[in-house]
């Protein structure tokens, strides 16, 4: 019974591998479209706590009034200003930090969902209160899995790649949207320096589009490899550890030393927990940061030239000049 309350049996993959629920629906979908609820709900809350108030607040209504609206407020600050900004330039940040951060709210809530052993109290409650299909099932009884819901969405490759197409998506839409489609493909055949360049360069150009073309595919699939990949094995080394006792009471290790690897087990299992805190909101943040990179990546990088350009005309409005322009 304990194997089959925790860690989905003896198999710890069993614990993060998705699971059909019937033919067409399975844990993973359910995720998502729970992910997406919960995010939306905590951001229009947060949203709300951090708008502008009544003029009859006074002052206070520029205060945020709320615990989670101050920490989201906070986070979308430091993402758009210190992270973003200096990545992508102040123009693009603009334009594409909404997109970025839903990006970003929306894995961190899918990585921290999957944080919840929802599918284990399902187990334990399916074996206390009722039949298993892992036990001796009666002929008549239809159900095929305790599991109704729950599990790590971003520990299903599907997801992640998901995740990672719309990241293409809006890759290429900045390409065309920045460069056309003539430029794209311009982009992807080394440049118009090549292109419009001496007849005999061009014998590269085939080769050069092969390996670009393999780039941009690659980059959004490096994101879903990623993502999916340090979810798995998080989530596969909890499951190991809290099986540590269901395992020893299946070797018949005596009540002491199930109590005792229990014990032991759970203690280190607690703590890679907090751990998988930090690496569910490390690997959010890096989907989106690498994303914004490779946005960037298809700008023509005019935004750091006005940025610079400005802040060569704010050191002139306070007579420091740059050398550049004193020796002219």
């Amino acid at each position: 019974m304990l194997q089959t309350i925790f860690a989905s049996g003896a198999d710890p993959v069993g614990h993060v591998v998705d699971k059909n629920i019937n033919e067409w629906l399975t844990l993973s979908m359910l995720s998502i479209v729970a992910g997406f609820a919960v995010a939306m709900f905590v951001l229009v809350k947060a949203a709300k706590a951090i708008q502008t108030g009544p003029e009859s607040d006074g002052n206070r209504r520029y205060i945020t009034t709320s615990r989670l609206g101050q920490v989201i407020e906070v986070m979308v600050l430091h993402l758009r200003d210190e992270m973003l900004k200096p990545v992508m330039g102040e123009r693009l940040a603009n334009t594409w930090t909404p997109f970025l951060l839903s990006q970003f709210f929306f894995v961190l809530t899918l990585n921290l969902f999957g944080l919840v052993p929802w599918a284990d109290m399902q187990e334990a409650v399916f074996v206390v209160f009722g039949h298993h299909p892992h036990f001796d099932v009666p002929a008549n009884f239809s159900q095929k899995s305790a599991v109704y819901f729950g599990g790590t969405a971003t520990a299903s490759i599907l997801v992640t790649g998901g995740l990672a197409t719309v990241s293409l998506v809006a890759i290429l839409y900045q390409s065309i949207r920045e460069l056309g489609i003539l430029g794209t493909l311009e982009h992807l055949c080394g440049g118009p320096d090549l292109v419009r360049g001496p007849i005999f360069l061009w014998l590269v150009i085939p080769l050069i589009f092969v390996v670009e073309l393999a780039g941009l595919i690659i980059k959004p699939a490096a994101l879903a490899i990623r993502l999916f990949a340090n979810m798995v094995a998080g989530h596969t080394l909890l499951a190991v550890l809290f099986g540590f006792g269901a395992a020893a009471a299946k070797a018949g290790a005596g009540t002491f030393g199930v109590a005792s690897i229990t014990l032991l087990s759970g203690t280190f299992g607690v703590l890679i927990s907090f751990l998988e805190l930090f690496v569910a909101l490390l690997q959010a943040f890096i989907f989106m940061f690498l994303t914004a990179v490779f946005i960037s990546l298809m700008s023509h990088g005019d935004d750091h030239a006005h940025d610079e350009e400005h802040s060569h005309d704010h050191a002139d409005s306070h007579g420091h000049a740059p050398a550049t322009a004193a020796a002219h």
